[in-house]
C-alpha cells in the first residue's frame, strides 16, 4: 500500500486551524528526534525488501501460469483478505499496546513469506501463494493501521503531512533500488529467491520497531477505546458519515481503489507479453515508477501548503487518470516507465494528503478505528476489480482496459469538484 494525520480544530469543510504542516517553534527537525529516526529507519528497511515481493509474486505467478487473469486473482485474494481485516484492525489497534502489534505483525509475515522460497525449492506450489498472501495481506493491513496511530504519536499533530512526506520519499527511494535488485535476483535466480529477502527484510523492521520508545496513552485513549465491539466497528463509519470531506473521499476512492488495484498486475504482464521484455526490464520501469513516488512525497508537503487540500488531491487524482490511460499505448518501454512514474508520484500526493487529513480531524482515541473503517469501504470492492481488470485486459488488450480505466478516474476528478471536497481549499496558514 501500496503504502496513505488529532485534535486540532477543524472546520466542517475539512480546513484546519493553526499552522497545520509547520513545526511549533523551537522544535527538533525531525531527523534529530531518535525515536521517529528508528521507526523510519525500520520502514525504509522493509519497504526495500517488500519491493521484491511486489515484483517477484506476480512473476512467480506468471512464470507457472502464463496468465494474466491468474496474476490478478492473486492480488484479488490478496485485497479481499487485507478488506476483511480492515473491518477489525481499527478496533484491535485502539485495544492494544500499539508498539508491539507492529513487531508480531513483522515477526508473523516473517515466517509466511519465508516459506515460499523453502517450498519453492521442490518446484512451483502456486497453491501456497494463494494461501500465504491472503494472511500476509490481513497481518499487513493490521500493521498499516497500527502504523498510521504510531506516526502522530510520534510526531505530534503539526509536523504529520512532513513525516508522511519524509516516511513515503525514503521507502519510495528504497523502493527505486528494490524493483532494480529484485528483477535482477529473479533473472538470476528466479522470483521465489526475491521472496526470499522480503522476508528477511520484516524481520529487520521487527528488530528496529524493538527499540522504537512510545509516550504512554492516556486514561481518556483506553477507555474510549472498549466500548464493544459492534459498537466499535460503527464507530469509525460514523465518524466518517458526519465529515463532509472524509465521507466524499471515502466514496471516491471506492471507485478510484476497484479501478487502479490491479494496475501492477496490468503493467508487468504489457512489459512481458505485449512488449516481450525481461524480469530485468520489469524491475527498471518499477524502478522508475519508485521514483516518481519519491518526487510525490517530496513535493506534498510543499504543494498542499500552497494549493490548499482539495486543488491538491483533485488534481492528483486526474494526472493519475491520463497517466493511467496512457499506459495501455505505451510501446516503448521509457514510454511505460514516465508514466508508471507519474502515475505513482500523483498517488503518493493524494494518499499523503488523505491519511494526512484523517490524522488531523480524528481524535486519538478513535484514530485506529477511523482508518480501520475508511480502509474497509475504499477497498471494499478494490479486489473485483483487480480481478475483471486482469481478465478484461487478457480478453481484450491492455490498451482499451487501461483507456476505460484512466478515463473513469480522470471523471472521478471532476465529480471531486461538486463535492465539499473542492471547498477544503487553502488551509489558512498552511
Amino acid at each position: 500500500m501500496a503504502h496513505e494525520a488529532d485534535r486540532r480544530g477543524s472546520a466542517p469543510d475539512g480546513t484546519t486551524a493553526g499552522t497545520g504542516d509547520e513545526a511549533p517553534s523551537g522544535a527538533r527537525p525531525l531527523w534529530r528526534q531518535r525515536d521517529f529516526g528508528v521507526f523510519w529507519t525500520a520502514q525504509t528497511l522493509s519497504v526495500l525488501g517488500d519491493s521484491f515481493a511486489l515484483i517477484a509474486l506476480p512473476l512467480l505467478v506468471l512464470e507457472a501460469t502464463g496468465s494474466l487473469a491468474r496474476m490478478g486473482l492473486l492480488t484479488a485474494v490478496g485485497g479481499a483478505a487485507s478488506v476483511v481485516a480492515a473491518v477489525f484492525a481499527g478496533v484491535v489497534v485502539d485495544r492494544v499496546d500499539r508498539r508491539r502489534l507492529l513487531i508480531a505483525c513483522d515477526l508473523v509475515r516473517l515466517a509466511l513469506y519465508g516459506l515460499i522460497p523453502l517450498v519453492w525449492l521442490s518446484g512451483p506450489r502456486i497453491w501456497l501463494l494463494y494461501t500465504v498472501l491472503p494472511l500476509c495481506e490481513a497481518v499487513g493491513m493490521l500493521f498499516a493501521v497500527g502504523y498510521v496511530t504510531v506516526v502522530r504519536a510520534l510526531v505530534g499533530t503539526a509536523r504529520l503531512t512532513e513525516a508522511n512526506g519524509r516516511l513515503n520519499a525514503t521507502a519510495a527511494t528504497a523502493g527505486v533500488l528494490g524493483p532494480l535488485c529484485a528483477g535482477l535476483v529473479a533473472a538470476w535466480s528466479g522470483p521465489a529467491a526475491a521472496v526470499g529477502v522480503n522476508a528477511a527484510s520484516f524481520g529487520v523492521s521487527a528488530l528496529c520497531l524493538f527499540f522504537v520508545r512510545l509516550g504512554p496513552r492516556t486514561a481518556d485513549e483506553r477507555t474510549g477505546a472498549r466500548t464493544g465491539l459492534w459498537r466499535d466497528l460503527r464507530v469509525g463509519v460514523a465518524f466518517l458519515r458526519g465529515h463532509p470531506v472524509l465521507r466524499s473521499l471515502t466514496a471516491l476512492l471506492f471507485v478510484f481503489s476497484f479501478l487502479t488495484l490491479g494496475l501492477n498486475d496490468l503493467v508487468i504482464y504489457h512489459l512481458k507479453h505485449d512488449l516481450g521484455h525481461d524480469d530485468g526490464t520489469v524491475g527498471t520501469v518499477m524502478a522508475a515508477g519508485a521514483l516518481g513516488t519519491v518526487t510525490g512525497a517530496l513535493l506534498v508537503a510543499r504543494i498542499r501548503r500552497r494549493l490548499g487540500f482539495g486543488a491538491t488531491w483533485t488534481g492528483a487524482v486526474a494526472v493519475c487518470g491520463l497517466a493511467f490511460a496512457g499506459l495501455g499505448w505505451a510501446r516503448d518501454v521509457p514510454v511505460v516507465a514516465a508514466l508508471s512514474a507519474a502515475f505513482l508520484a500523483c498517488v503518493g500526493i493524494a494518499g499523503t494528503c488523505s491519511l494526512s487529513l484523517r490524522q488531523e480531524v480524528t481524535p486519538e482515541h478513535l484514530l485506529g478505528r477511523v482508518t480501520s473503517a475508511f480502509w474497509t469501504l475504499q477497498y471494499a470492492a478494490a479486489p473485483i476489480g483487480a480481478a475483471v481488470l486482469t481478465w478484461a485486459a487478457e480478453e481484450r488488450g491492455t490498451t482499451p482496459v487501461a483507456l476505460a480505466a484512466g478515463a473513469t478516474c480522470v471523471l472521478l476528478a471532476g465529480t471531486a469538484l461538486f463535492t465539499p471536497i473542492r471547498r477544503s481549499g487553502r488551509e489558512q496558514g498552511r
